[in-house]
């Protein structure tokens, strides 16, 4: 017996992610050294600029934080590839709980655990959400890296505009949307690292269970 499919290709379920994924950045940033959970470009610039500088130790962080994204990858890929959508739960659901148990034991283990590991199991978490969710509303779609979708926002006020294309302005409503919630998660984790500390990371693991009820809402 299966389950009522769950749907994540909606605006909500996409604004939860998007507010999920600038959590994990703004506390990787401020807890963790200012290194990106999900931002590898960011983390690409910091590793380029630090060897420039000659500081290797600061650099290394930044490139365990790549390797475990592209760890991350893999290993969400390797569910794709052998996930049997027969089972109860669907895979898109799986790879949100399975980024839950990463969110959880970094938090857990916050004040015990190396900065770089808290780094690595986040950097898991926020590629295996970029490798599973890529559609909302039936178009492509990223909840991690904003610079394309503020590239479609700017795009959508032109041709609304200028074009007078009814589509562009529900584009942009989508699409604001989507900005709105990923500031909104950073700026939640940025106002509550000074009361909870390490712990807070624990808002973008309530968060994501909040997008797997919101995905099987009628």
């Amino acid at each position: 017996m299966t389950l009522a499919k769950p749907r994540y290709d909606r605006l909500l379920t996409g604004t939860l992610l998007a507010a999920t994924a600038g959590g994990l950045d703004s506390y990787t940033y401020f807890t963790h050294g200012e290194v990106f959970a999900g931002l590898q470009t960011g983390n690409l610039i910091l590793l380029g600029s630090h060897i420039g500088l000659g500081n290797w130790s600061r650099a290394s962080h930044y490139l365990i934080a790549i390797l475990m994204f592209m760890v991350g990858t893999i290993v969400a890929r390797f569910i794709q590839h052998r996930y049997h959508e027969g089972l109860r739960m669907s895979r898109k659901t799986f790879i949100v709980t399975y980024e839950i148990v990463l969110i959880v034991l970094a938090g857990a283990f916050a004040a015990v655990m190396p900065n770089m590991v808290s780094v690595g199991l986040l950097s898991m978490a926020a590629a295996a959400q970029l490798q599973e969710f890529r559609q909302l509303k039936g178009k492509g779609f990223t909840s991690l890296m904003m610079t394309g979708n503020l590239r479609t926002f700017a795009e959508a006020i032109y041709d609304g505009i200028f074009k007078r294309d009814t589509m562009a302005w529900d584009n942009l409503t989508t699409i604001g949307t989507i900005l709105f919630g990923f500031v909104v998660g950073a700026e939640l984790n940025g106002l509550l690292i000074g009361i909870f500390h390490g712990q807070t990371i624990f808002l973008s693991a309530i968060i994501l269970v909040m997008t797997v009820i919101a995905s099987h809402r009628g």
